[in-house]
């Protein structure tokens, strides 16, 4: 590890010295930050590049730089020839500007040690990216080693070299002279660029239209530095010393052969023997087998055997180039369009991105990313145009890693995500996130998708347009697994309740309430007890489709395994809130049925889990009565089982303490055990309680029964206070009440309330009869006389006056007569029998053939049954009549309600 430190070190250390030897002095090192050593190119590979950025602007450019002590070697003229040479490209390339020519930046500084100029950012030269990798750093970088030129690259490439030609030889009259693959750089967004003017001759009669060139005769005896490429050179040149832009088109030729040749040219040339060499090579061109071109497309072989011809006036020139079918490709044809986009409209740009989704997956995945997608980004500062834009850039971001999205995609697209303006076109790109959320929600890190994602999703469900609205609510659920649950809880879910409260369609609001069906699995328990189901209640419209939707939920809450609803809040709140739905007259058969089913379902788990509770409370108290300790026993006893119990039993005779009613003991017994139930924790906790009291009286030593003296009295016998309460008892039959004041009956007597519950409590005629607590005792008042009761009657509290009627043979109630007023005539309590003229009485006395009042039933004279002014005729509608809350209608509402709630 150690070794390998230092070798990194080292490595750092000697790129560092290397860079800093070759700038250092220089006047481009004050604007520009200088960076590793990335590339070479040039005449003889002499340039190198370094990547580097502008220090005000932060802006990424290449740095070329020329190391003076690469010529050391050289005698003063040479070096003198070589430097001029140099420098007389640089600035004739920096005169130049075309979209087809290496863009200079910063012009040529010379310093003592070296020669610097920047331009765009720049990859590598073709030369490099063929495989000569002289004057590259050590070891060579992996992207240049391991490049190679897809089709599509290769054809626009070479398009772009013909239109670069194009320029020169028809805009600027010039030939270029030593057009090679050391001379021609591809950008960064992999364009390829004309540079190496060093040997370029211009024409001597420009304003003509038949321009003239003059050239130099070839001097072997100068530096190759200032020599073209003889590799490259038209026979021409060498042989007969003339030159037109047929040569440059002859070197084009020969560019295309080495591309697809591994990057040798078509032959080989002698430089010590360099004339030798091109007689021997014309005499090849001019027959050219076919084996020297085998490797080439067939669409392009005629004309590059065309461009190789001896004779100039037979080779194309650069435009008719430009037009041949091999350049007619898909890709070739967009990555052309691309470029020359900035001179389209607004309409011919949206008609080509329209089309752009069919051609991305057929191009290069290295193009479209590095060539394609700067493009398209760079058109979001115009907003009429990032509908048109935005689907192909998601499409890229598709095939594009995480950390690509984040570094080439992400910086892009954050502005996009708060964009409202034009309403048109904010809208539309909402509607395009929208369909590609799971990618963003994917590859975005968290805290984008809190800052840049989640705000768009709020505003979609709040944004007018119900289209918007419904494609939200609908896609919500597809990606809620990927949304933290604070921000489900906090943001998500009140905007998705707020959008169904508020809307007017009826769409919306079935899909808000199918949306939260379907992400209640991410919520909790309690959340959804606490939250959900009161919102439920809120809706305002009775619409089968809503209304199912609301069923819906409830059954999802219920059945799922993580949440359910406890039975107390399903008897207090949900079953009421069903049954008066299930009745709605806007539900069909089949619905009503669905409710019913989900109703019985909630009763029977709700029976099941009170049973259960109450039958383990029941074992815990069998276990504390097994104790056998008297204090612990009646302990339990006074806390569990009220002293009424046993007398409520006696007087309904239905009820014992498992809670079996007669009648259904058969049917309970042969209906399956529910399962066992947990206590809860207060239960628990009191039980415990009991359990260490119980232990404690255990424990304590038994008490010693103490001797006390009987105390001295004349009567040493027992007094029975049964038997005198019972002689009491019956002389108030006897009794005459003539001049006994009785106390008023509007209010309870404080003592009443000290007597249990059910205690049986005497009138004074019937001892048998008693007042159970539902009648009195729940209230706080006693009960009134027979003489005087008052009220509505119930079957539960109705006093037994029948009894009292059946019994006026035994008992003198003449006593009572001066109980009623003076000014009316008096009737004898003894004339008040069955009839007896007394018609009042009879209305208490139950009929002979009326039938019994169910237990714990309402009276009949309070039902809806009971009521003559309830006719049900008069509180029928029609289905057509029901839909009054002025909601829009979808199609799509059952089947959505249907795919989630079955």
């Amino acid at each position: 590890m150690e070794s390998m430190l230092n070798k990194l070190k080292s490595t750092v250390t000697k790129v560092t010295a290397d860079v800093t030897s070759a700038v250092m002095g220089n006047p481009v090192t004050r604007e520009f930050e200088v960076g590793r050593h990335i590339a070479s190119a040039g005449p003889g590979m002499c340039w190198r590049i370094y990547n580097g950025t502008k220090k005000s602007t932060k802006q990424e450019v290449a740095v070329f730089v020329f190391d003076k002590k690469m010529i050391d070697k050289y005698q003063k003229f040479d070096k003198d020839q070589i430097v001029d040479s140099l420098k007389r490209g640089v600035q004739q390339l920096t005169r130049l500007r075309h979209p087809r020519l290496l863009t200079v930046q910063h012009p040529l500084e010379e310093s003592r040690d070296c020669l610097a100029f920047c331009t765009e950012p720049v990859f590598a030269s073709l030369s490099n990216v063929l495989g000569h990798w002289d004057n590259l750093p050590s070891p060579v970088p992996n992207d240049i080693k391991e490049y190679k030129l897809y089709d599509v690259e290769t054809k626009y490439g070479l398009l772009q070299i013909s239109e670069g030609l194009s320029f020169l030889h028809s805009g600027v009259k010039m030939v270029h002279r030593n057009l090679c693959p050391e001379n021609i750089v591809l950008n960064k967004s992999g364009s390829w660029k004309i540079m190496g003017f060093d040997f370029s001759i211009s024409s001597s009669n420009p304003s003509d239209t038949d321009p003239k060139y003059s050239c130099k005769e070839w001097e072997p005896n100068l530096p190759p530095l200032c020599l073209p490429n003889p590799e490259y050179l038209a026979p021409e040149y060498i042989l007969s010393v003339s030159c037109d832009t047929a040569s440059d088109m002859y070197s084009l030729g020969v560019v295309a052969h080495a591309i697809f040749n591994e990057g040798k040219p078509v032959f080989a040339v002698n430089k010590h023997d360099i004339f030798k060499s091109f007689s021997r090579q014309l005499d090849q061109l001019t027959n050219i087998s076919p084996a020297l071109l085998n490797k080439m497309p067939e669409e392009v072989r005629e004309h590059v055997k065309m461009l190789l011809s001896v004779t100039p006036d037979l080779r194309p020139d650069a435009d008719q180039m430009t037009k041949i079918p091999f350049f007619n490709d898909v890709g070739a044809v967009t990555l052309q369009y691309f470029d020359s986009l900035f001179q389209r409209d607004n309409l011919q740009k949206s008609q080509f991105y329209k089309g752009l989704p069919k051609v991305l997956p057929k191009l290069p995945k290295r193009v479209v990313v590095y060539r394609i997608l700067p493009s398209l980004t760079s058109e979001f500062v115009n907003p009429d145009m990032v509908p048109f834009v935005l689907p192909n850039v998601l499409l890229i971001a598709e095939e594009c890693t995480k950390d690509e999205y984040v570094r080439l995609i992400l910086p892009d697209l954050t502005p996009v995500f708060k964009q409202q303006e034009p309403i048109q076109a904010s809208n539309m790109i909402l509607l395009i996130f929208l369909q590609k959320m799971d990618l963003l929600l994917t590859k975005t890190p968290a805290e984008d998708i809190k800052s840049s994602v989640l705000p768009m999703v709020y505003r979609a469900l709040e944004a007018p347009s119900v289209q918007i609205q419904e494609l939200c609510l609908n896609i919500i659920p597809t990606f809620t697994n990927l949304i933290d649950y604070p921000s489900i809880k906090n943001s998500l879910i009140p905007r998705v309740k707020s959008a169904c409260l508020q809307t007017s369609s009826l769409a919306v609001r079935v899909n808000s309430l199918v949306c939260l069906g379907k992400i209640l699995e991410y919520m909790d328990k309690w959340f959804v007890v606490d939250e959900i189901l009161p919102f439920l209640q809120q809706i305002p419209s009775r619409e089968p489709a809503v209304l199912m939707g609301i069923l819906g939920i409830y059954k999802c809450t219920f059945s799922h395994k993580k949440l359910g609803i406890p039975k107390e809040n399903l008897a207090t709140k949900t079953l009421p809130h069903l049954v008066s739905l299930s009745i709605d007259s806007n539900l069909n058969l089949n619905q009503f049925n669905s409710f019913m089913v989900v109703i019985r379902e909630l009763l029977s788990r709700m029976e099941a889990e009170h049973k259960t509770k109450l039958e383990q409370l029941h074992i815990m108290q069998e276990q504390q009565r097994s104790l056998n300790i008297p204090g612990a026993e009646k302990s339990s006893e006074e806390t569990k089982n009220p002293p009424s119990s046993h007398q409520i039993d006696d007087i309904f005779g239905s009820a014992g303490v498992n809670g079996k009613e007669n009648g259904s003991s058969a049917a309970a017994a042969a209906a399956p055990q529910p399962n066992r139930m947990s206590l809860t924790l207060e239960e628990k906790q009191r039980l415990a309680k009991q359990q260490e009291q119980a232990a404690k009286l255990r424990s304590q030593q038994p008490l010693a029964p103490q001797s006390i003296k009987p105390a001295a009295s004349a009567n040493s016998q027992t007094k029975d206070l049964t038997s005198s309460l019972l002689t009491n008892m019956a002389s108030l039959n006897t009794m005459s009440l003539t001049n006994t004041p009785r106390p008023p009956v509007a209010q309870a007597s404080p003592a009443m309330s000290a007597f249990p519950s059910s205690s049986m409590v005497s009138n004074g005629f019937n001892p048998a009869m008693g007042f159970p607590t539902a009648s009195m005792g729940g209230m706080g008042m006693r009960p009134a006389g027979p003489a005087v009761y008052g009220g509505m009657a119930s079957a539960a509290s109705t006093p037994n006056f029948g009894a009292v009627a059946q019994n006026h043979g035994q008992v003198n109630m003449s006593a009572l007569d001066n109980l009623f007023t003076s000014n009316k005539p008096k009737v004898p309590l003894n004339q008040i029998a069955p009839g007896g003229g007394t018609p009042w009485l009879g209305q208490f006395t139950p009929a002979q053939n009326a039938q019994p009042v169910m237990q714990g039933a309402p009276a009949a004279g309070f039902g809806m049954q009971a009521n003559p002014f309830f006719s049900p005729q008069n509180f029928s509608q029609t289905a057509a009549a029901a839909n009054q809350s002025g909601l829009k209608h979808s199609t799509s509402a059952n089947n959505d309600l249907q795919d989630l709630f079955g």
